[in-house]
């Protein structure tokens, strides 16, 4: 599963704060094409049945359960000025291409 470091536990309960009505932290992988992938945030009311959920220190995050394999050994980082980025431990510290939206 993914990993998220509490910088970004902090910023993403700030977020589920913000929008209450959406507890639920999804964390989103798609192929962009065959060398590049999009990993996406959002934030919404329900976890889906086929989802794996992870407990973040009292977040709940949400991955749907074809992605959850391919999203083994990324960690979910917050910082400031940049934001959120995903890390693969591959990247040498590098952050995969991403695309983010905050719903």
């Amino acid at each position: 599963m993914i990993a998220v470091t509490p910088a970004a536990i902090r910023q993403l309960k700030r977020l589920v704060a913000e929008h209450p009505d959406d507890p639920i932290v999804r964390l989103t992988l798609h192929d962009l094409d065959e060398q590049r992938l999009g990993l996406g945030i959002t934030l919404e009311a329900a976890t889906h049945p086929d989802d794996e959920i992870q407990d973040c220190d009292g977040l709940t995050v949400a991955v749907e359960a074809r992605s959850a394999a391919r999203m083994d050994g990324i960690t979910l980082d917050y910082r400031e000025p940049e934001g959120f980025k995903f890390l693969h431990p591959t990247d040498a510290g590098e952050d995969l291409l991403r695309h983010i939206s905050l719903n």
